[in-house]
């Protein structure tokens, strides 16, 4: 199985670490056995990001990214090494992001991905954690005059 899974102070980033520890233990639990192993050996975890959305992952001047993808890679970073830096960002655009995970090009997937079944099913990919959660709605203007309800 693979895995879908900036820089915050103190509570903030605590609750990440605390997340970001959990999602690889539970993920951990039913992984390849060599993926956690490789990483460590590695000395850096590879997280997939997108190509520059704006909150999750952008990167500033200096090259280096921020946003909450990277900040939740950083955390797990900190889980597997002590070390919220010793981290490889790739963006990715989202029609390769599966087949960077599957093929081992990044090691955690941070990219903005929706869990679905069939994402678990058809691709072999656990879903350790969810992220974050968004949702959609729509406004209508309200006749000003209803005959139906006259």
């Amino acid at each position: 199985m693979t895995y879908v899974a900036g820089e915050l102070g103190g509570r903030a980033m605590k609750t990440l670490l605390r997340v970001g520890s959990l999602a690889l233990v539970l993920g951990g639990v039913q992984a390849e056995a060599g993926t956690l192993e490789t990483v460590r050996q590695r000395g850096v975890l590879k997280c997939s990001s997108t190509m520059g959305t704006p909150g999750f992952s952008v990167a500033d001047a200096t090259g280096r990214h921020r946003g909450l993808d990277v900040d939740f890679c950083r955390a797990v970073a900190t889980a597997v090494f002590g070390d919220p830096e010793k981290v490889m960002v790739v963006p990715l655009p989202a029609a390769a992001r599966f087949t960077a995970l599957q093929s081992g090009e990044v090691d955690i997937l941070f990219n903005t991905t929706t869990w679905t079944m069939g994402r678990e099913t058809t691709n072999g990919i656990l879903f350790a954690a969810v992220t974050y959660y968004d949702g959609r709605g729509s406004w209508s203007a309200r006749a000003r005059s209803n005959p139906a309800r006259n």
